[in-house]
C-alpha cells in the first residue's frame, strides 16, 4: 500500500509542481527564469535536505518519520501552487515542498524495499507523466493541487496509523551492505554518471516529436523504462543488465533519433539505468540514504544545464551521446564490483 500510495503522490507532486510554474502568467525571460529557479531548488538541493534527514533519522524510526516530512512536503507543494501571491515566491515554496517530499520518499521506498531495487523504480517513473501533463494542460493546476491534497492527507494517515508498527524497523532493514566506510570514488562516478547522462540526452534531437501526442508516448517509454529497470536489475543483476541496455540505447538515441520506433526503444533502455543507479549509490552508502538518494537528484540538473549549452551536431553529438552513455555503464560496473568486495569481505 506505501509503495503504490507513494508512486502517485509522486506523479501528482510534479504534476501540481509544473503546472504551478507554467500557469503563473510568466511569459519569456521571466518564465525562464522562474523555471531556472524551480528546477535548481527543486533537484539541487535534495543532497542537502537528504543530509539533513539522515542525521535524525538515524535516532528514530525511519519509515514514520520521514513518511510525516514527505506529507508535509506534499503540504508545501499544494500552499506555493494556491497561495495568492507572485510566481516567483510561490516558485520557491513548491520547489522546495518538491525537494522535500522526494528525498523523503525516497528513503521510505528505499528503507521498505526489502533488498530489492523494483520498488525504487515504481517510485520514480511516474515523475515522468506529471511533468509531461503539466507541461501541456497547466491550467489543470487547480485539479492536481486538490488531488496533492487529499493524497498529503492519506500519507499522513497511513504513517500515524503505521507507525505503532515500525518499532522492529531496525530488525526489518532493508538489507543495505554496510561497508566500513563510503567508498568516495564510486559514489562519485554514479552521481557523475547521473550528470553526464543527462549532457548526452541532451546532445539528442527527436525531430519527430511534434505535438502533445507524440510527447504522451515517449513519456509513456521512460515511464516503462524507469518502472522496469530495478524490477530487471534485480532479475538479472544491475551489471549485466546495463551493459546490454546501455551500450543498445547508445547506439539508437545516436544514430536513429529521427526514428520515432528506434528513439522510443532507445529511452526505455537508457531508462532502465535511472533506478540502478540511485540503487547502487544507496547499497555504497547504506547509513546514509537520504544522501544516497539525494546526489543522484542533484547532479541531474547541472547536467541537464551543461547539456543545452553544449551545441553539436552530426558526428561530434553522436560521439557526445556514446561517450555519455558509456561512461554510466563504466560508472555502474564498477559500483557493482566495489560492493560485490565489500559483501566477499563481510563474508570472511
Amino acid at each position: 500500500m506505501v509503495a503504490a500510495l507513494n508512486a502517485i503522490a509522486h506523479f501528482l507532486v510534479d504534476w501540481t509542481c509544473v503546472c504551478a510554474l507554467y500557469s503563473g502568467g510568466a511569459e519569456g525571460q521571466a518564465l525562464a527564469m522562474a523555471v531556472v529557479l524551480y528546477n535548481t531548488l527543486a533537484f539541487s538541493t535534495q543532497c542537502v535536505v537528504g543530509l539533513l534527514l539522515d542525521v535524525p533519522a538515524r535516532k528514530r524510526r525511519l519509515v514514520p518519520f520521514c513518511g510525516m516530512w514527505q506529507a508535509a512536503g506534499m503540504f508545501l507543494v499544494v500552499l506555493g501552487a494556491l497561495a495568492p501571491a507572485g510566481l516567483i515566491p510561490k516558485v520557491i515554496v513548491f520547489a522546495l515542498g518538491n525537494s522535500l517530499f522526494h528525498v523523503a520518499g525516497g528513503m521510505v521506498t528505499l528503507e521498505k524495499s526489502a533488498g530489492k531495487a523494483a520498488p525504487l523504480g515504481v517510485f520514480v517513473a511516474p515523475g515522468a507523466f506529471g511533468v509531461t501533463l503539466g507541461t501541456l494542460w497547466p491550467q489543470m493546476r487547480t485539479w492536481a493541487a486538490i488531488l496533492l491534497a487529499l493524497a498529503a492527507f492519506a500519507c499522513a494517515a497511513v504513517y500515524k496509523r503505521n507507525s505503532a508498527a515500525e518499532d522492529n524497523a531496525d530488525s526489518e532493514s532493508s538489507g543495505g551492505l554496510a561497508l566500513p566506510k563510503i567508498p568516495v570514488l564510486p559514489v562519485v562516478l554514479l552521481t557523475a554518471a547521473v550528470a553526464v547522462r543527462a549532457i548526452g540526452g541532451s546532445a539528442a534531437e527527436f525531430t519527430w516529436k511534434s505535438g502533445a501526442a507524440e510527447a504522451l508516448l515517449l513519456t509513456l517509454f521512460v515511464f516503462l523504462g524507469k518502472a522496469l529497470g530495478g524490477l530487471a536489475s534485480d532479475r538479472a543483476g544491475a551489471g549485466r543488465m546495463s551493459s546490454v541496455t546501455i551500450p543498445v540505447a547508445a547506439l539508437l538515441t545516436a544514430f536513429l533519433a529521427s526514428s520515432m520506433p528506434a528513439s522510443l526503444i532507445g529511452q526505455l533502455l537508457l531508462n532502465l539505468s535511472m533506478p540502478v543507479t540511485l540503487w547502487l549509490l544507496y547499497r555504497l552508502m547504506p547509513q546514509d540514504p537520504g544522501l544516497a538518494f539525494g546526489l543522484a537528484a542533484s547532479a541531474l540538473w547541472p547536467g541537464t544545464i551543461f547539456g543545452m549549452y553544449i551545441k553539436l551536431t552530426g558526428p561530434a553529438a553522436k560521439a557526445l551521446i556514446i561517450l555519455c552513455f558509456l561512461f554510466g555503464l563504466f560508472a555502474v560496473l564498477y559500483s557493482e564490483r566495489i560492493i560485490k568486495g565489500g559483501k566477499d569481505h563481510e563474508k570472511k
